[in-house]
């Protein structure tokens, strides 16, 4: 609770700061996203903040722009409760990014069809999805994981690319 409220009156000194139309520059939202994630680990055990550079890089490699690559640092932010979904409406981020961030969180219990038919609906957020699933099912994560786990990732990520038009 403490580092929540730390973080909280961060946000709110880096936000009056800036002014009500201030956008945060990349590398205070990666400092932020990496914040967030501290101490959380992949499912191999790897620090999670990992995951985040590889995505934004995937998106910035398959030529995202800076609204897509602040998503991409902030895609699992809220779906892994490193941030209250609360935080992403008054954040300093473009409409595009904050629909982004919305668009590839996954919500509790959602059928998959309705996750990946609003990751379509959304401009720019394909592109993030892409570059976490590209992640999420590279080889070589999944080649230290248990045969159970790997397969059923496998699988799940097989799906999805399929529903997104990526298989």
């Amino acid at each position: 609770m403490v580092r929540t409220h730390r973080r909280e009156r961060g946000r709110q000194s880096a936000r009056q700061s800036r002014g009500p139309a201030a956008v945060l520059p990349l590398s205070e939202i990666e400092a932020l996203a990496r914040r967030a994630h501290e101490g959380q680990t992949d499912k191999a055990g790897r620090p999670y903040a990992e995951h985040l550079a590889a995505v934004a890089e995937g998106v910035r490699a398959r030529g995202g722009n800076d609204e897509q690559i602040a998503a991409a640092w902030l895609h699992d932010a809220i779906e892994d409760d490193a941030l209250p979904p609360a935080w992403l409406d008054g954040a300093a981020l473009t409409p595009r990014t904050k629909a982004m961030v919305r668009a590839v969180t996954k919500r509790r219990g959602e059928p998959v069809e309705a996750y990946t038919a609003r990751i379509l609906a959304t401009p720019g957020a394909l592109l993030i999805k892409q570059a976490d699933l590209a992640h999420n099912a590279d080889p070589a994560r999944l080649a230290v994981l248990d045969a159970a786990t790997r397969e059923r990732l496998t699988v799940k990520y097989a799906k999805v690319r399929a529903l997104l038009g990526l298989a």
